[in-house]
């Protein structure tokens, strides 16, 4: 399953590995990619949203669903 959440606050490539890496660490996330130009990360795998958006915001950027 393809998941896409909307993530703000992004600016450069490091910002998308971070929030790249809280996403990986996630039961159930299979990859993820992050993109600063379009505000949002893909998500491949079976884990529950809110738990990725916990993951987003808990890494320091702001994560809806």
């Amino acid at each position: 399953m393809t998941d896409t959440i909307t993530v703000r606050g992004m600016s450069c490539e490091g910002c998308e590995q971070t929030v790249e890496d809280a996403l990986n660490d996630v039961l159930g996330v299979e990859s993820a990619a992050a993109d600063r130009e379009s505000d949002t990360a893909t998500i491949e795998g079976d884990a529950d949203v809110s738990d990725l958006v916990a993951a987003v915001d808990e890494a320091g950027y702001e994560a809806t669903s």
